[in-house]
């Protein structure tokens, strides 16, 4: 399944997300959902064990202005390669 953030995880129950996600699911995060990938956030440590892979659309991040301040453990990616997520995982969840 493919879970996508949209909102601020401020906005959001990440708790309820992070319980959701499996070992074959991909966590992406854009619009304000990239805030999660900010260095020194209550709800960094929290999704970056998960065992999942995690990405952000590079677009959204230097929107921003936050680029310099992501943890590397998230991935940045184009709006193409979202396609091929979705493209990927007939499931998607939306947050």
């Amino acid at each position: 399944m493919l879970h996508t953030l949209m909102k601020s995880p401020f906005e959001t129950n990440i708790s309820l997300i992070i319980s959701m996600l499996k070992k074959s699911d991909d966590f992406l995060a854009l619009q304000d959902g990239v805030l999660i990938a900010l260095k020194g956030n209550i709800f960094l440590n929290s999704i970056i064990t998960c065992p999942v892979k995690l990405y952000l659309i590079k677009e959204d991040v230097y929107a921003r202005g936050i680029h310099k301040k992501i943890s590397s453990e998230f991935i940045l990616i184009s709006y193409t390669h979202f396609v091929s997520l979705t493209l990927k995982h007939k499931k998607q969840m939306t947050w």
